[in-house]
């Protein structure tokens, strides 16, 4: 059974730090490219960023997330990681991990190459 279980969410203040992880069930991790999306209360979902695996590697982050937000994964743990520095209040969302069918990082941010998604983590931050 294709899974991704997302974790490491809650409740934090501006400026603080928190790490998401995301774990990976029935499918082959190592050759899957792998990323977040995000949705704010009312708006649409949102690309955050994405890492392909291990002969391609290579990392692409969303505009309002670069140099904030750090993607990594662990293909021996079948895990993708989020860490989230200098969280703002326009970081509130809930998160979702992601798997897709692309080779490319970049190409994560159309919907259209996302083959699976989690069940989501909310994250909401205080000012």
């Amino acid at each position: 059974q294709l899974q991704l279980i997302e974790s490491g969410g809650g409740v934090v203040q501006a400026g603080d730090s928190l790490r998401l992880t995301c774990t990976v069930s029935g499918f082959t991790f190592s050759q899957t490219t792998v990323g977040w999306f995000r949705q704010p209360p009312g708006k649409e979902r949102e690309f955050v960023a994405a890492t392909t695996w291990r002969s391609g590697r290579g990392v692409y982050y969303a505009d309002s997330v670069r140099g904030r937000f750090t993607i990594s994964r662990d293909d021996a743990k079948n895990a993708v990681y989020l860490q989230m520095n200098n969280l703002q209040p326009s970081d509130t969302a809930v998160y979702f991990c992601v798997a897709g069918t692309t080779r490319a990082a970049h190409a994560m941010a159309d919907t259209s190459n996302i083959r699976l998604w989690g069940q989501g983590t909310q994250v909401t931050i205080s000012s």
